[in-house]
């Protein structure tokens, strides 16, 4: 089922910013959060998805206010945005999504796919409702996503781009795992289906970033693993997708990237 909460502001000069749909933009720490800002401060409009009940059950649970908050930080930019609440485990959501931010702000020129289900758990304790739903959400939402983005882009050639974030993580971590290597293939192959269009499709591992989920244990692990000593922040990633989003990443294209500061 879905649920619906929406906001939409204008801009001045809208017609002039491109719009970027990004999903998975829940909480003003996350990574999907800082694309969007990112992408705002380079001119684009933004249309964002986020789902309130997913926070509400992990650790970290909902934060109060934040669509708002990610809003007023877009608006600051100069952009008009859009938020749209959506369960991606419901197959009809991505379509709605869709429909919903070219009604509110025209046709998307830059789908950015942060959204996740991300419940740890092993091969032995894994449950068949949860791998369904990390399948449901990390991968047949995607296709879906870059199928309707696929079915609508109507942009010059050469301006399209699809970004997805992923990861490597499988031991502990099934379900997140295997469904984000569906998830890299699944995008991986829109920059050959999506040629003809001319558009650029490409995954990025941010590798680890602190959003509130690491215990202790797992940021010295990461941190003894880094070259650089230090974790990611959702702002590194931010900037690679904007760079691939970019007229400069038009020659970036079917490539899964490392942005990971080397970890081991």
């Amino acid at each position: 089922m879905t649920a619906d909460h929406e906001s939409t502001v204008a801009a001045p000069s809208t017609t002039a910013r491109p719009l970027a749909l990004v999903t998975g933009v829940g909480r003003t720490v996350g990574i999907g959060a800082a694309i969007a800002r990112r992408l705002a401060a380079s001119g684009w409009n933004i249309a964002f998805s986020h789902w309130a009940p997913y926070d509400a059950r992990m650790a970290w649970g909902a934060e109060a206010g934040a669509t708002e908050a990610i809003g007023a930080g877009l608006a600051a930019h100069g952009a008009a945005f859009s938020t749209i609440e959506g369960d991606l485990s419901d197959p009809d959501t991505p379509e709605r999504i869709f429909d919903e931010a070219e009604q509110r702000l025209g046709t998307v020129s830059a789908l950015v796919m942060c959204h996740c289900e991300s419940v740890d758990s092993g091969l032995l304790d894994t449950t068949v409702e949860s791998f369904d739903r990390h399948f449901a959400v990390n991968a047949r939402a995607t296709w879906l996503l870059v199928r309707e983005y696929g079915r609508r882009f109507r942009g010059p050639f050469g301006s399209g781009r699809i970004v997805a974030l992923t990861s490597d993580h499988t031991v502990g971590n099934l379900p997140y795992g295997a469904s984000k290597a569906a998830l890299d293939r699944i995008t991986l192959a829109a920059a050959h289906e999506l040629a003809h269009l001319g558009v650029t499709a490409n995954v990025v591992n941010p590798g680890p970033v602190d959003t509130g989920w690491m215990t202790e244990e797992v940021r010295a692990a990461c941190l003894e693993g880094t070259p650089l000593g230090r974790l990611g922040t959702p702002e590194d990633t931010a900037h690679l997708v904007d760079f691939l989003c970019s007229p400069e990443g038009a020659w970036v294209n079917g490539q899964l990237l490392k942005s990971n500061g080397g970890l081991d």
